[in-house]
Order: structure tokens, then sequence, then C-alpha cells
């Protein structure tokens, strides 16, 4: 699980088991009062290992640009996550 420190709120990535796949999430937790909101990293993607969901999330993270003022991460342009070339979840 990876950390960044925006104004007003930490984001982390991470990966959860969800029947027998992997789903890899952004949290965005406010400092102060309020409650994390999760954000889905492809949500029409699911990973058959741990270790590959976890580091599409720490990528997803890394590409955050921004936090919009509700906390939702702002990516690049075109940008879709999925990087299979460099990343393709084995099969």
């Amino acid at each position: 699980m990876a950390e960044r420190e925006f104004p007003d709120y930490t984001v982390r990535s991470g990966a959860s088991l969800e029947g027998s796949r992997y789903t890899a999430w952004l949290a965005v937790v406010p400092h102060g009062h309020g409650f994390p909101v999760y954000y889905a990293i492809c949500e029409n993607r699911s990973f058959r290992y741990q270790d590959v969901a976890e580091r599409a999330a720490d990528d997803a993270l890394a590409a955050v640009l921004a936090l919009e003022e509700d906390g939702a991460p702002v990516f690049p342009e075109n940008y879709t996550g999925f990087t299979d070339e460099a990343g393709a979840d084995p099969a």
C-alpha cells in the first residue's frame, strides 16, 4: 500500500479480494472530519494475483495529478489505468 499527501486529504492505494479475484482501489481520506471515499481502479478490471492488483493501484496513485475539491482524483487526459504491456496479469 502506497500513500500520498494532498492538501486536505491523504490518498492510499491497495487491493481487496472480491470473490476469487482482486480489485485495485484508491482510498481518499479527509484530514479532520469525514469518512474515506474509495475509488475502484479500472472498475471493469479484476486481477488474479494480489501483488499485480496492488501494483496497479500504486501506479494509479502515482498518476494522480491533483484532487478535486471533494477529493475525487484527477488523472491525466486519456488515462485508462491499463498497462497491459508492462504489467499484464498472468493467466
